[in-house]
């Protein structure tokens, strides 16, 4: 009878143990939205249903702050989604692109090519944005032995507790409330609405730094092979994109466009540098840029949602779904939104 009892409090203790420890973890990782939009990008794609997307748009800012989802759909019927996050490598979006098959089917992936030019980690905050969200797979083990910054470990992206548990002293009231509250989505299908007008000059290059030795290197280009082979073996178009955007801090230099374009001829696809195009698109870095020409703002993005979207509604085998009833519905809570942040952020 004494042994079962201890047995018992044996049992009562490892389960009171595990409960607070999941508590703990649950209150120190970061997981308000509102804080850290950019964070929970991918958040969003995991919580929404995703079967019926046409399109899928991976890679970094020049995807998930570029391309209006709702304005291709409104102009062609296009359903798409945005699958970016901050300075998303080859390698997170080879990540990304396994778990958007295992989950739809579609008929597009447009990759920006901004990412190939790293071939090495570059920070653990933005590895974290890609694999905290995704699920544990073979997949996700493999790409971290590649994403992983010096000191990080493996053991912290199964139990994050490991590398969130001196976030005590940091913890306010709304960490606690926002666990027991359902948070509204950071984004419209990915895509990031950003209203603010910073004038910014044409796209150039003075005073950029040269460009990088390793750009389009080994590991990036081996995992870019990986996303062609995944894409191809899923009846999916892979198209390579570059944003009209250029800067002196993130330069996009004639070297790096030689190796997109020679990229883009080895693996015979279709390859289409929007800095070429600024004035078919209509853009105005006056008024379309919300952080002096680094960035789109909603009103660039709309601009170049409606000149990508004609050309993929004109190459590919896309549905109009403005035509079926079930997708109109879905579609009209997603513009509410989007014009709701729109208002929110013109105040």
């Amino acid at each position: 009878m004494k042994k079962t009892r201890w047995i018992w409090a044996a049992v009562i203790f490892v389960m009171l143990s595990a409960l607070l420890l999941g508590v703990a973890q649950a209150l120190l990782v970061p997981h308000d939205r509102a804080a850290n939009p950019e964070a929970f990008l991918l958040a969003d794609y995991f919580e929404a249903d995703v079967t019926l997307d046409e399109v899928v748009f991976v890679g970094d800012c020049e995807v998930y702050e570029a391309f209006s989802p709702v304005t291709m759909w409104q102009e062609y019927g296009i359903a798409l989604r945005v699958c970016g996050t901050p300075q998303q490598l080859a390698w997170h979006s080879y990540a990304v692109l396994g778990e958007v098959f295992e989950r739809s089917n579609p008929k597009v992936v447009v990759l920006s090519v901004y990412g190939l030019i790293y071939n090495e980690p570059q920070s653990e905050a933005y590895n974290r944005m890609v694999m905290d969200h995704l699920p544990a797979s073979t997949t996700k083990w493999q790409v971290l032995n590649d994403a992983m910054t010096e000191g990080e470990s493996e053991l912290s992206y199964v139990w994050p507790l490991l590398r969130y548990h001196d976030r005590w002293s940091e913890l306010s009231w709304r960490d606690v409330t926002t666990l027991f509250e359902k948070q509204d989505p950071v984004s419209i299908r990915g895509y990031l609405v950003q209203n603010g007008v910073v004038a910014g000059d044409a796209p150039n290059h003075e005073g950029a730094l040269p460009p990088s030795e390793t750009a389009f290197g080994e590991m990036a280009l081996d995992y870019f092979d990986r996303i062609v082979s995944l894409c191809r073996e899923n009846g999916a178009e892979l198209v390579l994109i570059k944003a009209p955007t250029d800067s002196w801090r993130y330069p996009w230099h004639d070297e790096y466009e030689a190796k997109a374009i020679a990229l883009a001829e080895k693996y015979d696809l279709p390859y289409y540098n929007f800095l070429n195009d600024i004035d078919a698109i209509g853009l105005d870095f006056s008024t379309d840029t919300y952080d002096a020409g680094l960035h789109l703002n909603v009103r660039g993005a709309e601009k170049l949602s409606v000149y990508f979207g004609k050309i993929l509604k004109e190459n590919y085998p896309l549905t109009d779904t403005r035509l079926r009833d079930h997708d109109c519905v879905v579609w009209a809570g997603d513009i509410a939104r989007y014009e709701a942040q729109k208002r929110e952020g013109a105040k």
